[in-house]
């Protein structure tokens, strides 16, 4: 992947896969448009992508042009989920999954990272995104996993209702037609109920006698919760019915990834970016770039990197190597553990540890320099920092980690 430098393509910019590969960089033409008049309006060819990262990560806390906002931070964080989307496929090499559906499974919840950023209090956009995307990543291959190799019926078996009555919504389905669907399948779990204690994720059809049952059961429940004109319901509706139910969660607890430069339904032309506003605001741009507050953010950011790199230095060699194997060389705790011959939760134990004592060194300098007090709010926002912190160093370029012993 050819790495982007110029500012106006960081934000307008988007990858583009040919299979499991990256083949070119996309420009998108209201992306860029918007960019090159932001730029023009800044009057100052200085200002870094980290400067228009904050920028628009403000705007789009305030609602101001918060889809075109949206869109640039979107660009702007492709090389960051391209690298976590490229360790994850390493890390999980079993899974069936390839650098670009991860790639696409984090893209979608770019939202959740633009929530989750805290700008008063992390270091750099990147950093945490990638750190939040490999967790993301993790999570959704684990819900997948689950999903994958359920059922059926043993998918109806695990859902609560909460989450049935959500998917059906999400089907657009009318109340009427969910409180009916409801209802088959509370028939269906109050009938039938598995045998064997292990293996429900590969639960086979009920038999013909199991659905009658339910039918009968249904049947005896919608006079009292169901309106008076509800039909009686056969098996084959009912079986339809608890399918329809199945379809609906598997598309809500699995949605299909759809990019931004998808041609919108029923059109020939145009994408769904083609939506975004093209007004602009500069107002937000004059104050940030008046005022020393980014510019001091960042120099207490270096100071607190300069931190943290020196505590690492003081660091025994052992440990050194444990933090450079799990956060550079994409080393899972079981994988280090079997490398060096010990007990998984040993290796648990040594990296909380390390990360104790990183952040011990870190709420110091804050009290001593910052006059900050270590309550646990801050401590909590330390610890994120931290995490985020150490996936950004130890991403970079690094010497050879001393030899674990």
């Amino acid at each position: 992947m050819q790495p982007r430098t110029a500012l106006l393509a960081i934000f307008s910019t988007f990858l583009q896969f040919e299979t499991d590969h990256v083949h070119t960089w996309a420009s998108d033409p209201k992306l860029r448009r918007s960019m090159q008049i932001h730029l023009e309006q800044s009057q100052q060819t200085d200002l870094s992508a980290k400067f228009w990262s904050l920028y628009w990560h403000k705007l789009w806390q305030a609602d101001a042009l918060q889809k075109i906002a949206a869109g640039h931070l979107s660009a702007y964080l492709q090389e960051a989920c391209y690298w976590t989307a490229q360790k994850t496929s390493t890390r999980f090499s079993s899974s069936r999954y390839g650098v670009n559906d991860y790639f696409q499974i984090a893209m979608a919840q770019v939202e959740k990272i633009l929530k989750g950023f805290n700008s008063d209090q992390g270091f750099n956009l990147q950093n945490y995104a990638s750190a939040t995307f490999a967790s993301l990543m993790r999570e959704t291959l684990r819900q997948r996993r689950e999903i994958d190799i359920c059922s059926d019926w043993a998918l109806l078996r695990k859902l609560s209702q909460k989450r049935l009555v959500e998917a059906l919504k999400n089907n657009g389905l009318p109340q009427e037609n969910i409180d009916r669907y409801v209802l088959a399948w509370t028939s269906f779990k109050a009938i039938y109920v598995p045998q064997q204690a292990t293996g429900t994720q590969k639960l086979e059809k009920p038999t013909a006698e199991v659905w009658s049952a339910i039918a009968t059961q249904y049947n005896q429940e919608r006079t009292t919760q169901l309106p008076a004109n509800t039909a009686t319901i056969t098996v084959e509706e009912l079986e339809a019915t608890l399918m329809t139910c199945a379809k609906a969660a598997r598309a809500y607890l699995y949605p299909a990834q759809i990019s931004i430069n998808t041609p919108r339904p029923g059109q020939d032309a145009g994408e769904f970016l083609d939506q975004l506003p093209n007004t602009e605001q500069a107002s937000l741009l004059e104050e940030m770039i008046a005022t020393e507050e980014v510019q001091t953010r960042q120099t207490q950011h270096q100071q607190v990197g300069e931190v943290l790199a020196t505590a690492i230095q003081t660091l025994d060699p052992p440990s050194q190597a444990l933090l450079q194997l799990y956060y550079s060389q994409a080393y899972t705790q079981q994988q280090i553990a079997e490398k060096l011959e010990m007990k998984q939760y040993t290796i648990s134990r040594r990296l909380t540890k390390l990360r104790k004592t990183l952040l011990t060194a870190l709420a110091t300098w804050s009290q001593e320099t910052l006059h900050i007090s270590p309550d646990s709010d801050v401590l909590k926002a330390m610890s994120s920092s931290l995490e985020e912190w150490l996936t950004g160093h130890y991403g970079e370029p690094a010497p050879t980690a001393p030899a674990l012993e």
